[in-house]
């Protein structure tokens, strides 16, 4: 089993100016908070990174940061996804995977393909791709679910190695669990059901509350790791009440709100989605000062 995707994997967002330009500044700020504080690798350019409306240029600037940057040479998982099949191949082919230990692609959405159609998009990705794939499955933003039976078939594609599941069904991880092959990797697509999904057998979790808190969230998912459920569950309390403020307003809409409470990066988003409320930012600040996560805010 590939063991450089156990633990947690942080879905770094992008942060950016009041111009809505990239803020790189603030990136390497960011950088060097998540790698301090634990996490194992990186997910460069996933939903909470608002890989929709970062250009290709200025993806292909984050990764070249990113690769500078990355002081501990973890693991970096690059976001190539989408709904046309030949797009996703071509972004494939104009990528310099130098440095890039896999890449993470999304369901593809809007079309709602069935079964036959998902199954030969993936396949032809994996072809594709120099590097291993991970399957992300998000029902909510597709509109379509990667069913147990349809993610364990293609797990036996020989460049498919994994999926962040984020159906956030337990019974459909735990199906994939039972029926996966010894070393297809499944990941929490959650963070709040990560531990769960550790318990049955998950590696791990992709997670937008570590870009804030690694070092408490990473202690939590290597307690979970080794065994220590009593104290992942005890850890886990500090967590349920914020998270659902992060995507109260859209996703990375409060996860960066708190960044910004943190003194890391601005809270800017780039439209459609609008930087949190006055409102959001006085509910974040008063749950992770009630949850015990005040040591960590400046």
């Amino acid at each position: 089993m590939d063991t450089r995707f156990h633990g947690v994997g942080v879905a770094i967002v992008t942060p950016f100016q009041a111009d809505h330009s990239v803020d790189f500044d603030g990136f390497g700020r960011l950088i060097q908070h998540v790698s301090d504080g634990g996490v194992k690798y990186f997910v460069l350019q996933g939903t909470t990174g608002e890989s929709p409306t970062v250009t290709k240029s200025e993806k292909k600037q984050l990764l070249n940061f990113l690769k500078e940057k990355n002081y501990k040479r973890l693991p970096i998982v690059y976001g190539i996804g989408g709904n046309v099949t030949s797009d996703v191949v071509a972004t494939i082919q104009d990528t310099d995977f130098d440095g890039i230990d896999a890449i993470l692609s999304v369901c593809p959405y809007y079309n709602k393909p069935g079964k036959r159609g998902v199954i030969e998009h993936f396949t032809r990705v994996a072809d594709a791709s120099p590097v291993p794939v991970i399957l992300y499955n998000i029902p909510p933003r597709t509109g379509i679910n990667l069913s147990a039976e349809t993610i364990c078939t293609l797990a036996e594609h020989p460049n498919i190695i994994g999926v962040k599941e984020a159906s956030c069904v337990i019974e459909q991880c735990m199906e994939i669990a039972r029926d996966k092959p010894a070393d297809f990797l499944l990941i929490s697509g959650d963070d709040v059901q990560a531990v769960p999904i550790i318990s049955i057998g998950g590696v791990g979790v992709m997670s937008v509350i570590a870009n804030a808190f690694p070092a408490k969230f990473s202690g939590m998912i290597e307690a979970a790791l080794r065994g220590d459920f009593a104290f992942a569950r005890q850890e886990l309390g500090h967590f349920l009440r914020v998270d659902p403020l992060l995507y109260e307003e859209g996703n990375p809409v409060g996860i960066k709100k708190i960044l910004e409470i943190m003194g890391l990066i601005h809270s800017d988003v780039r439209l459609p989605l609008m930087k949190a409320s006055d409102e959001l930012g006085e509910k974040l600040k008063a749950v992770i000062q009630h949850d015990k996560l005040v040591e960590l805010v400046a």
